[in-house]
């Protein structure tokens, strides 16, 4: 039986650990019939350790999104290794500890920028340098957490992921021609290495269980690596500068 992208060859970002959406992300994909290539930083063993439990072996190649020499070797490795590219996957977030978990008044900026050029300028950056690779168009899928709103301890993740969200947009906007699609999936909080990173993030989790309509699993990441296989698909065409919710429906509930 065929998959949703057989023939389609897509670079992953962000396989940490079996628990990371991109991880389940690969898996799909995968048995959806694609060929993939995973880029890990800064512990590429960590990633190579955990590819081995995906059904089909894959290349994992050394990505620091903030490196532009790491940025400028991307076209040339991933051609060697695929041919070309179909979609791209970023899944890739950081602040530093003193941007999370009620320092929002007093992180230096120093500590903002890195979480804006990691977050979110980085969608930008990890795009261009895959774009030379998308000769017949292609799929970009990045990952937020609804920036909508002030989440507790979130902090300055969150205007990172407002950052990313409106990224995402302008790429729509100056690809579309080119016929490369730009899209995110917001997914739910999940305990995944990122929810391990911010401190109170499990607070959520009451959240999610008294608003969520339809019933939500912290500990279940795949419904949102489906949601990325399926806009890395031919299944959504016309789609692009969307956010798709794979949240349990919370973002639609009122008081």
């Amino acid at each position: 039986m065929s998959g949703i992208l057989d023939g389609k060859r897509i670079l992953i970002t962000g396989v940490l650990m079996e628990s990371s959406i991109a991880f389940h992300a690969a898996k799909v994909a995968q048995e959806q019939g694609a060929e993939i290539i995973l880029t890990a930083f800064p512990r590429p063993t960590l990633t190579e350790r955990i590819a081995k439990k995906l059904p089909k072996p894959a290349k994992v190649i050394e990505l620091d999104v903030t490196n532009d020499e790491h940025l400028a070797r991307v076209e040339d490795v991933v051609r060697e290794e695929l041919g070309g590219l179909d979609g791209v996957v970023h899944s890739i977030g950081f602040a530093p500890q003193d941007a999370l978990g009620g320092h929002f008044l007093n992180t230096p900026f120093e500590s903002v920028a890195t979480a804006m050029h990691v977050s979110a300028f980085s969608l930008k950056s990890l795009t261009m340098a895959c774009l030379p690779l998308m000769q017949n168009g292609g799929s970009v899928v990045g990952l937020t957490f609804d920036a909508q709103y002030a989440w507790p301890q979130y902090d300055w993740m969150g205007p990172a992921k407002a950052a990313l969200e409106a990224t995402s947009r302008y790429l729509a906007r100056d690809l579309g021609k080119q016929n490369v699609r730009c899209n995110l999936i917001s997914a739910g909080p999940l305990r995944s290495m990122a929810a391990k990173s911010i401190p109170g993030f499990t607070d959520l989790a009451k959240v999610w269980d008294e608003r969520s309509p339809l019933e939500w699993d912290m500990n279940d990441p795949e419904p949102a690596g489906r949601g990325i296989v399926a806009l890395l698909s031919d299944f959504f065409p016309k789609t692009t500068g969307e956010i798709i919710h794979v949240d349990g429906g919370v973002h639609i509930m009122g008081a």
